[in-house]
């Protein structure tokens, strides 16, 4: 018996060596929201719960490889991206994308890991906004990419407001800006795609094991495109799918451990 294909999502981003964020995250979200999941990998990382001690860049051309070799055999319903490392890397990812016309497109702008280690160089930043958001679907910033992206500091829910208009001059048909580091309250998303804007709100899980939870958050809306949702609701499916991975995260390691992952189907008593 011949079964029928899953929808396909693909993930461009650099690889982590402990499972919880970046290319790993991504793959094990895209299962539990029932795609198969593709990887194009920018970067392997050297780290673990601690941080990242160092990162060594995948050349760009490879890169785009990777991107055409599954686009042209398996197809890709849907596509993320994660870590881009470099400037070259960001260019070499834009001219396949647009050749290839890959979409819906999710933008995660990762500029740094959850500890404040740099995983984009200097230089990447101008093509990050030039290249890669304007082909976006959706972009979907934290308030710290928010501020390295438009300059604008985000302390209030007025000012997510000021960031959205800001982040969507760049260029995407939408933008997703995330507040869930904001100090008190619910954990507040804005998503706006220069008309309307939607505020999505979800209980706060006081956890400090969050590690890779907006790559996960990005990869469960890509999922979620990849299976056909229009973006509100592939939006509200990501962030019910992140609220409930927040809430089932796990010490791991010495430091910050990751999202759950696999929450559907945790099968160990709590």
């Amino acid at each position: 018996m011949i079964r029928p294909q899953p929808p396909t999502a693909l993930t461009i981003a650099g690889s982590d060596s402990g499972g919880g964020a970046g290319a790993q995250a991504d793959l094990k979200t895209f299962l539990a929201c029932r795609v198969h999941g593709m990887s194009a990998i920018t970067a392997v990382t050297v780290q673990n719960s601690l941080g990242v001690t160092g990162f060594h860049e995948i050349p760009p051309a490879v890169v785009a490889d990777q991107i055409e070799s599954v686009a042209s055999d398996i197809g890709v319903d849907a596509a993320k991206t994660g870590m881009l490392a470099s400037a070259p890397i960001i260019a070499a990812i834009a001219e396949v994308v647009t050749r290839l016309k890959i979409t819906p497109f999710v933008v995660d702008p990762v500029a740094a890991s959850q500890h404040g280690d740099p995983l984009l160089r200097p230089d990447a930043l101008d093509a990050l906004r030039e290249l890669i958001i304007p082909l976006a679907t959706l972009i979907t910033p934290n308030l710290g990419e928010v501020k390295l992206l438009t300059g604008v500091e985000v302390r209030t829910r007025a000012d997510m407001d000021e960031a959205a208009k800001a982040l969507h001059a760049l260029g995407p048909r939408a933008v997703l800006v995330k507040g869930g580091h904001l100090s008190d309250g619910p954990a507040v998303d804005l998503l706006y795609d220069g008309e309307t804007t939607l505020e999505l709100t979800a209980p706060r899980h006081e956890s400090r094991h969050t590690h890779g939870s907006g790559d996960t958050l990005a990869a469960a809306i890509t999922a979620g495109l990849a299976r056909g949702l229009d973006l509100a609701t592939a939006v509200r499916e990501g962030k019910a799918f992140i609220t409930a991975a927040v809430a089932g995260s796990f010490p791991l390691g010495a430091g910050l451990g990751p999202v759950g992952h696999f929450w559907r189907v945790r099968e160990w008593p709590v």
